[in-house]
């Protein structure tokens, strides 16, 4: 089980950040991604984290704003989000996979429930 926390609403040029836990099930050899949800658009990619850490791969909108990590021994995926813009307004969801398109929502077989994220102009 994912699951995610850290929304809120927060003014253009701030930040944020999320957090997803996992429980249940250590996620150590999974690879984690977050994705988002805007309001009348698909759940689209945003980040991606290797199972090591070692690489990761953003979405080209949010490239140099936002960062991914993770932490292992807690069990842990992060999204750092800076100079955040109102169409980054979204429920955003943590993920875990192992392999595939890492772009593509059927390559990750976990899904954390969702936080929201309000980015006021």
């Amino acid at each position: 089980q994912l699951q995610a926390s850290g929304g809120g609403l927060v003014q253009a040029g701030g930040s944020l950040r999320l957090s997803c836990a996992a429980s249940g099930h250590t996620f150590s050899s999974y690879a984690l991604g977050w994705f988002r949800r805007a309001p009348g658009k698909e759940r689209e990619f945003v980040a991606y984290i290797t199972y090591s850490g070692g690489s990761r791969y953003y979405a080209d909108s949010v490239k140099g704003r936002f960062t991914i990590s993770r932490d292992s021994a807690k069990n842990t995926v992060y999204l750092q989000m800076n100079s955040l813009k109102p169409e980054d307004t979204a429920v955003y969801y943590c993920a875990a996979g192992r392999g595939g398109n890492i772009y593509a929502i059927n390559s990750y077989g976990y899904w954390g429930q969702g936080t929201l994220v309000t980015v006021s102009s």
